[in-house]
């Protein structure tokens, strides 16, 4: 059980990072429900890259403070990221 809480605190923060980033974009914004699902996507792989980088410890080994910061951290940064680079992508392909 513990070692799916840093995964759903990934996922959710991602969802959080995903719509923080749309409402930052106005011109690259997917709209609420497709921010939050690249958020999520982005969230998931951000939590896990950062987990890769920083080793087990530091995001998805327990539930001290240091693994709940690393997970909303890797998770709101990778989800904010992945739905600029979707958004940027789809106005570009829009203009052509």
């Amino acid at each position: 059980m513990e070692s799916i809480v840093p995964l759903i605190i990934q996922l959710v923060s991602g969802a959080v990072g995903g719509n923080i980033a749309g409402s930052l974009m106005k011109n690259s914004s997917l709209g609420v429900a497709l921010n939050s699902i690249a958020g999520i996507v982005g969230g998931g792989v951000g939590g896990q890259i950062l987990q890769a980088l920083l080793g087990a410890g530091a995001s998805g080994g327990g539930m001290d403070i240091g693994s709940i910061i690393s997970s909303i951290a890797g998770g709101g940064v990778g989800g904010g990221l992945l739905m600029a680079i979707i958004g940027i992508i789809k106005k570009a392909a829009a203009q052509k």
